[in-house]
């Protein structure tokens, strides 16, 4: 849900680097209970990242993307590239981090309070007097794990760092000129005849001999590897098989009522009035003390005179939004205001003034207007919920012992895995024809590459032993050993009699459409009246007739300096095309509508450019350095 945060805020950086890096990427790391990395991957501005925070940080992401895409493609998610992408990553991250600091980026509490307002499901959680639900909010937040103040910390962060590229992206403009030039370039139409000359046309002339069939076989005995591959055996224990074992006595459940009533009830919330008297954090010295000396003034009418708190307010703050409340800021909870305005504020009594207070914002004079503390909800009420809640704690808890328990069995008998099935009451688990890398047919645990990896390890297979416990995901452990192992080996030819001949079929006829192919574009370039060619056609980038997209690229890359240009085309398997380009087709006029979507997208990759090159510029300020080669 909180994902639409960054939707509804339009934040250009999410966007430019869903661009820059295929993303969706992210994989789980599996770490064994044992070792951890130290080695420095990245640097950046004197910070390092360690291969431990890399690999902490992948898995991470890895198992928020699964919980969001379960049918995403483990391969994909578990590849080398998935992984450099994390460290990228995390190394944008802290490029903008010291870029928020040495520009002293913040977001105000009003760019706070707007960004919440434009997320649908807090706005629905509007009272009728426009106030916020604080216990629905908190209920929402902690449906996700979160807390309001943990949340709103980690939006008013993103924030800031939005700001280091968004402000660049922002100034990125579009003049008809240019967009006409590039969007007439990018879409433009030629006109052609085209002449394919199909690899499957040919196949009937392919006759192959015992000889040539043999020739090809050793000529390309890598078309006809088995991989090696192993049956194998695997236990897993996961949080959920224990949860679902353990019953909460009624004693337990109102016990943990009891110690948790508190946070059940929500956190407390406080109103305040303030009179603020502006003034810059990095204002000269005799201005702030021109600042301070009238918020004195006003402290000491204040202190003469509580009850004209509201009044003073009206005519002295410069806090406009709420002066005309007379300073009324309405109830909020921590992790709403700045923090030497909240720490202020919950260190005074109800009806207290507060001594002059120093924020980014000025100086503040804070008056505690009311303290709002709520009920708890009744047991009976929160029951179910209770329940679920202190099983998963003792479930987490057993888990941890158990884990603990499951890897020094499976480690200190590791001749079998039978042991330790029948200590934790687990199922032995079997499998036959387990490649060393993932396939897309496979099941968990059997497309983990870091599972694998362990099955296959050469401590595993020359000992016949068990594999250690490998932590999938938090809360799920698998252990595993080889029953019979069968290294890769090239199939003999009598085994792959069928795919052999297709696959010289196959590329013997792509060479025979090739040849015809480019004997015909020679004949027809010297004389072009015999060439026998398909009807005109035009193509371009948007418009490519279902043809090969090689095809495509050739004639948009044919020369313009003369017409006709002949393009020979080779399609691989598929054969071979010879073209006539004939010239640039005109393009149709299009409508206001679609001028407007190009330049607006024109717009868009303008400030992307922008924004890429203002990045770079920034990696190259702070000095940052990728120890881990690009994959």
């Amino acid at each position: 849900m909180f994902e639409s945060i960054r939707k509804h805020s339009k934040f250009v950086m999410i966007l430019l680097f869903l661009l820059i890096i295929p993303s969706f990427i992210f994989v789980g790391v599996n770490q064994n209970y044992f070792t951890e990395s130290s080695a420095t991957v990245a640097r950046v501005d004197g910070h390092d990242i360690k291969q431990s925070d890399w690999d902490n940080a992948h898995r991470m992401e890895a198992d928020r993307l699964r919980a969001e895409n379960p049918s995403m493609d483990p391969k994909f998610l578990d590849s080398p590239e998935a992984r450099y992408a994390t460290l990228e990553k995390m190394v944008r991250e802290q490029v903008l981090l010291r870029a928020v600091q040495k520009l002293h980026l913040t977001a105000s509490d009003a760019e706070l309070v707007q960004t919440l307002q434009d997320i649908p499901a807090i706005a629905s959680l509007k009272n009728a007097d426009g106030s916020l639900d604080a216990k629905a909010y908190a209920a929402l937040l902690g449906s996700q794990g979160m807390t309001p103040e943990g949340f709103e910390a980690n939006l008013r962060r993103e924030l800031s760092l939005n700001k280091v590229l968004g402000t660049v992206s922002d100034t990125a403009f579009a003049t008809n000129a240019r967009v006409k030039q590039t969007i007439d370039a990018l879409y433009q139409h030629r006109e052609v005849q085209v002449q394919r000359f199909d690899a499957k046309s040919y196949q009937s002339k392919v006759q192959p001999s015992e000889a040539e069939l043999k020739a090809y076989y050793e000529g390309h005995s890598s078309q006809f590897q088995q991989p090696e591959e192993a049956d194998v055996e695997y236990l897993m224990l996961d949080l959920a098989s224990v949860a679902a074992g353990i019953t909460v006595s009624e004693d337990d459940l109102r016990t943990y009522y009891q110690q948790n009533e508190q946070r059940l009830a929500g956190p407390e919330e406080r109103r305040v009035s303030h009179i603020l008297v502006k003034v810059a954090q990095d204002a000269p010295e005799a201005e702030v003390d021109q600042a301070k000396a009238k918020a004195e003034e006003l402290l000491a009418q204040v202190r003469k005179d509580p009850k004209g708190f509201a009044e003073l307010a009206k005519t002295q703050s410069d806090d406009k939004g709420s002066a005309a409340a007379g300073g009324d800021l309405g109830f909020f909870g921590h992790g709403a205001m700045v923090k030497p305005f909240e720490d202020a504020v919950y260190a005074m009594s109800k009806g207290s003034v507060s001594d002059l207070v120093r924020t980014d914002f000025g100086f503040h004079i804070i008056e505690l207007t009311d303290i709002k503390k709520p009920a708890a909800p009744s047991f009976e009420s929160m029951r179910t919920e209770l329940e679920a809640q202190r099983r998963q704690e003792l479930a987490q808890a057993k888990f941890a012992e158990m884990a603990e328990a499951f890897t020094n069995t499976v480690y200190e008998k590791p001749e079998s895995l039978a042991p330790a099935a029948e200590q934790f009451k687990l199922k032995l688990q079997k499998a036959e024809h387990v490649a060393r890398q993932p396939q897309a047919t496979a099941q968990a645990p059997l497309n983990n590459p870091r599972f694998l990896e362990a099955l296959f390890s050469s401590e595993v297979l020359e000992n016949k032993s068990n594999t250690n416990a490998v932590e999938l995901a938090p809360g799920l452990l698998v252990a595993g050993r080889v029953s019979e192992y069968r290294p890769a080996r090239t199939l003999a030819m009598n085994e792959v009699e069928t795919k052999l001949s297709q696959l010289y079929t196959q590329a013997k006829s792509a060479e025979l459409a090739k040849a015809e192919g480019q004997d015909k574009l020679k004949a027809w370039e010297a004389q072009p009246d015999t060439a026998k060619l398909g009807p005109a056609q035009v193509l371009g980038r948007d418009k490519t007739e279902n043809l090969p997209q090689p095809l495509i690229d050739a004639v948009l890359r044919a020369p313009t300096n003369s017409w006709p240009q002949w393009v020979g085309v080779d399609l691989g398997n598929a054969g071979y095309a010879v073209v006539k380009v004939l010239g640039i087709a005109e393009r149709a006029a299009q409508d206001t509508q679609t001028v407007q979507m190009q330049t607006q997208q024109f717009a868009q990759m303008s400030g992307m450019a922008e924004t890429m090159a203002y990045y770079e510029l920034l990696k190259k300020q702070f000095k940052v350095q990728i120890k881990v080669a690009h994959p």
